[in-house]
């Protein structure tokens, strides 16, 4: 399936209002830009703020974008259409992933209802034949509704004692409920595709699905400084055969998408609008099929700030700040092929991630192998900044 024709709308609802920052890939330059978004305008921001790192690492981030010169790259609507990889003119600018030297960490299992469908994953051992009867079993011991249990309390605790004595612990309802949030690493630095472009499937999966989440974007501080959309690539099969298989199903070629740019935090968007975020998803398929979804921050069992603590603090440094997915509460069970087998992607697919302040991720899956190879890493950025005189930053 081609992206659609236009991957316009793009921008938050309130566009015009927000602080968004992105990267472009420039030809001409053989190499990547910071830019920042301005009423449609793309605008080449790297003299000032030559990675993106820079500029999350700024004391304001939205007032230094804000006040950034630059050059004009032309119009946004334009660069978006170049992005697809088979629609590319591989000489005009393309749009990129938000993010570059940061590290890309992701939250898992930090919404009841996905925290079920973890646990049912790993009594089903990867099998997709098992997960329905499962599923029953699960919600018939520990119940279906934990949305007013806090992680770590002493209810919680309690919980787990009480299940523990009826044989139903899992090591997902540890991370669950229990203190530790679960933090992994989703990908390495720069391998995250943006809107626009594929995303990748392992084909050893069959039994996969989209995961729309809010990312938190995080100073080397601590500081939660923005936020973007992502879709951590799920591969449920995979990490239902052993939880230690988890950097198989969740590390991957392409497999961690994020755009389409960064909001920054300011007096029109802060942490109580990540807080109150809805994400929607959609997946369309070339064989007509279509699945909707949302998940709401509001449900979510841990805090951002709690999130990001876990993650950036005194027992664990990031010198070039983190991206952290945060988790969402939807799981597809809808049958795709086969009754009783639930959903599963299949090669192109068209997903769409989504928010009203945040805007709009598109991308199309397909296998790991077929998707842009990583080759532009952490040297060959540095290698180009120093060549195009940026790597000593001048103050825009």
């Amino acid at each position: 399936m081609n992206f659609p024709t236009s991957l316009v709308p793009v921008l938050p609802t309130d566009g015009a209002a927000a602080a968004l920052a992105g990267r472009v890939w420039r030809p001409d330059a053989e190499g990547p830009s910071v830019v920042a978004i301005r009423g449609g305008e793309v605008i080449d921001i790297s003299a000032g703020f030559p990675t993106m790192r820079d500029l999350c690492e700024a004391p304001d981030p939205a007032a230094a974008l804000r006040a950034a010169h630059g050059e004009a790259l032309g119009p946004l609507e334009a660069i978006l259409a170049n992005t697809p990889p088979d629609q590319r003119d591989r000489a005009r600018p393309w749009l990129l992933a938000p993010c570059d030297l940061q590290a890309i960490k992701a939250a898992g299992v930090t919404f009841p209802v996905s925290m079920l469908e973890r646990v049912i994953e790993e009594r089903a051992k990867g099998d997709l034949t098992a997960a329905a009867a499962l599923r029953a079993e699960v919600h018939a011991t520990i119940g279906d509704d934990l949305t007013r249990l806090k992680p770590g309390s002493r209810e919680a605790i309690n919980l787990k004692q009480v299940l523990i004595a009826r044989g139903a612990w899992s090591q997902y309802l540890e991370v669950g409920i229990g203190p530790d949030a679960e933090i992994f690493t989703k990908a390495p630095p720069m391998a995250a595709v943006g809107t626009g472009m594929d995303a990748g499937l392992h084909p050893s999966s069959s039994w996969n699905n989209p995961e729309p989440e809010v990312v938190l974007v995080v100073a080397a501080s601590g500081r939660i400084v923005g936020a973007s959309l992502g879709n951590d690539v799920n591969l449920r099969d995979i990490e239902g055969r052993s939880a230690l298989l988890l950097g198989r199903a969740k590390d991957n070629n392409a497999s961690a998408a994020i755009g389409p740019f960064i909001r920054f935090l300011d007096t029109g968007f802060t942490l109580d609008d990540i807080r109150s975020t809805v994400v929607t998803l959609s997946v369309a398929g070339e064989d007509g099929f279509r699945l909707e979804g949302s998940s709401s921050m509001a449900r979510i069992a841990r805090d951002p700030v709690d999130l990001a603590g876990q993650m950036l603090n005194a027992h664990h440094h990031y010198p070039d700040g983190a991206l952290l997915y945060c988790g969402t509460m939807f799981a597809p069970v809808e049958d795709r092929d086969v009754p009783g087998q639930g959903f599963t992607h299949h090669a192109g697919d068209i997903v769409t991630v989504a928010a009203a302040r945040l805007g709009r991720l598109v991308n199309r899956m397909r296998r790991t192998d077929e998707c842009e190879p990583h080759t532009f890493g952490t040297g060959a950025l540095m290698r180009n900044l120093a060549r195009r005189g940026l790597l000593t930053r001048r103050e825009a």
